[in-house]
């Protein structure tokens, strides 16, 4: 697990930036309304609410910054020499403490200016001191704008460092530029650094993982390191010397034998022996790498020496039973990146020393005494030296027979490809789906599924005779339309009986009075259309023409004549009580029986306010002239005033006044 993430640091903001992050808040989180009418003691508060939210935020921030940096001392020393090589720790910490030292001035400023505002006399000496507060702060702010530059580079930088664990299981590459590191830890691990075929093309820690016997380890890509005083080496190299130093792994020290890293054995042996003493207490295995171009055995006797004399200092780093060295296997090892010859053996035979020294460091530690105490492991003996060979039932053996042959039977089984091959190929055989449905009987498989309408069966609503019995229908039908229209004639009475002659000629005569009748309600005069002008110019068809031809058809035209002549007016007619009709005057108090005696006869009779309409909820009348009463009494009052009621229009506010006026908060602004 991961102890250090440099990647959740906040971003450390610049002087102009940190100083209109801390002021905007302070406008937006405090009130922003006084006036010279206040009491001064509310004045006062206004203006020191605002000094000390304010050095409160500044606090906050710089708090921030300076807790989530880490520090130096309390961090695992590789990270503490890792920092110290990149950044140079003195600039770090000098970096750190001047936010420290400008957060206290702030407070110290807050304080002193809030102790001034409690004796301000005016709203102009309160605001001027609130004013001199808040810029004595942004000074402070912007003079150590150079050191949170710097601190937000070093985050930045920090948060692309590799994620390395200091304690668990590690094995490192270290070597010489260019003999083959990158390619082994791409090879073993599914970390993807860059290999070109020059040197220094690592420039920092890379780190990948792989798995053995179920344990994750973790391996780190270093960079190169040339053999030269430590005082001229660059930051480059020093990160690697810094994990070598710190970091309990296993150590690989790459070679190239064949030379075509551009450094000789002799060089890489010397290299060897300058840093070895890096490699104290740490699993070290010797790789001679590249053997695709320059096998082990095809070495000069010379550079054989070198290698056997790096092989013997290794040795030195296996410790075995009794503080003496055991074999030496897995010490010197060969391999080729290209051919991946040996990467396997290396990879397994790094994790297995790794794994044994873990180990053997656990079992010298204190607390293995405490848990021994509690184990006890049981090793059984032998009672005497009889062969006892395990046996086994012959019900048991014959039960594994059929299980193997039912277990062969099954992987022979037929398949569908089998099956269309033997049933005319592709075309012309069809799989059915049905076949592996689990079912209670396999002879329902092939059963058609049932249509399920509206929760009934549709097979039960459907008959099978339905054709047949449609044909005999129509076969039915067919003689009936025969039989009727033999029996269709027009009955003329000849083969009536008297009275049913009788009969017949009544009903004859009512039906055809019953159409005069209705013809005479179709053509009266006033559903009849009124004859345009332009047909009667000559003003022929007038009221004198009429009553001519009903004398001459021997009717009285008086009565008709009249009745044109009133529909001509302008004014209605009302009829009088006695007959006699009487011009229409005005009269304020007309006479109600009167009035309702002189309405036109074809308007039917209005329903009374107060009659009750089944349905209504009122059991009579007086009820529900009372409801009526009640109902015009409450709206009295709000149509007298002209208000709004249930029965106006609504027309909802467009924009609400809570949405557009007042200060703007923290949150979203788009509905505005």
């Amino acid at each position: 697990m991961v102890q250090y993430n440099f990647k959740k640091i906040t971003v450390v903001p610049t002087g102009k930036d940190f100083v209109d992050i801390i002021l905007s808040r302070t406008q937006r989180q405090t009130p922003t309304v006084v006036h010279k009418g206040y009491a001064i003691a509310r004045i006062r508060q206004f203006y020191m609410r605002k000094v000390k939210y304010t050095q409160s935020n500044f606090h906050e921030k710089l708090s921030t910054i300076i807790e989530e940096f880490p520090r130096l001392g309390d961090i695992h020393p590789f990270y503490g020499d890792l920092l110290h090589v990149l950044y140079n720790k003195d600039h770090y910490k000098l970096a750190l403490g001047q936010i420290n030292t400008a957060r206290n001035l702030i407070g110290k400023i807050s304080k002193d200016y809030v102790k001034l505002l409690k004796y301000g006399d005016s709203l102009y000496r309160c605001k001027a001191l609130k004013v001199a507060a808040l810029g004595r702060m942004c000074t402070v702010i912007k003079r150590v704008g150079p050191s949170l530059a710097y601190l937000e580079q070093i985050r930045q930088h920090m948060a692309r460092l590799p994620s390395i664990d200091p304690n668990t299981r590690t094995i490192l590459i270290c070597g010489y530029p260019n003999v083959g590191k990158s390619s082994f830890i791409n090879k073993i691990t599914r970390a993807d650094v860059d290999v070109q075929p020059y040197a220094f093309t690592t420039k920092s820690l890379f780190v990948g993982h792989t798995d053995y016997k179920y344990l994750r380890y973790q391996v780190i890509d270093t960079p190169g390191i040339l053999d030269r005083p430590f005082e001229d080496r660059n930051i480059i190299e020093m990160c690697s010397i810094t994990a070598l130093a710190h970091l309990r792994a296993a150590v690989l020290f790459f070679l190239d034998i064949s030379g075509t890293c551009g450094y000789s054995i002799q060089q890489q042996a010397a290299l060897f022996h300058s840093i070895k003493s890096l490699f104290m207490n740490k699993p070290l295995i010797i790789v001679c790498n590249k053997t695709d171009l320059q096998p082990f055995d095809n070495l000069s006797e010379e550079d054989k020496k070198l290698v056997m004399e790096m092989k013997a200092e290794a040795m030195k780093t296996v410790i075995g039973q009794g503080g003496e060295a055991a074999n030496d296997e897995g010490v010197l090892l060969t391999m080729s990146t290209l051919t991946e010859e040996g990467v396997i053996a290396v990879k397994n035979t790094a994790c297995e020393r790794l794994l044994d020294q873990r180990v053997e460091q656990k079992m010298k530690s204190k607390k293995l005494n405490d848990c021994l105490n509690r184990f006890h492991v049981a090793m059984p003996k032998p009672r005497d030296q009889i062969d006892r060979p395990p046996c086994i039932p012959q019900a048991v053996l014959e039960a594994r027979t059929k299980q193997a042959k039912e277990t062969a039977e099954k992987e022979k089984r037929m398949l569908e490809r089998d099956l269309e091959n033997e049933n005319g190929g592709a075309g012309v055989y069809s799989a059915s789906l049905k076949k592996h449905y689990i079912l209670a009987n396999d002879d329902w498989k092939e059963d058609i599924i049932p249509e399920i309408l509206d929760g009934h069966n549709v097979a039960d609503y459907i008959d099978p005779d339905i054709l047949e019995r449609l044909e005999e229908l129509e076969r039915e039908e067919g003689l009936r339309q025969e039989q009727e229209e033999d029996y269709d004639f027009e009955m003329d009475g000849a083969e009536l009986t008297p009275e049913q002659q009788a009969d017949l000629a009544l009903i004859r005569k009512k039906k055809s009075l019953l159409i005069q009748e209705h013809r005479v309600k179709k053509s009266t005069q006033e559903s009849r259309p009124t004859i345009p002008r332009k047909f009667d110019k000559d003003r022929q068809y007038n009221s004198e023409r009429m009553g001519r031809q009903l004398k001459m058809l021997g009717m009285d035209p008086s009565k008709a004549v009249d009745r044109v002549r009133s529909k001509s007016r302008g004014r209605k007619r009302e009829r009088s009580l006695d007959g006699v009709d009487t011009m229409d005057v005005d009269d304020d108090t007309p006479n109600k029986k009167h009035r309702l005696m002189s309405r036109s006869r074809s308007r039917s009779k209005s329903r009374p306010p107060n009659e009750v309409i089944p349905g209504e909820g009122l059991k009579d009348p007086i009820q529900k002239s009372k409801a009526i009463k009640l109902a015009k009494s409450s709206v009295k009052k709000r149509n007298k005033d002209a208000r709004r009621g249930e029965g106006d229009r609504q027309i909802p506010t467009i924009r609400p006044k809570h949405l557009s006026t007042g200060k703007r908060g923290i949150g979203k602004t788009q509905r505005r």
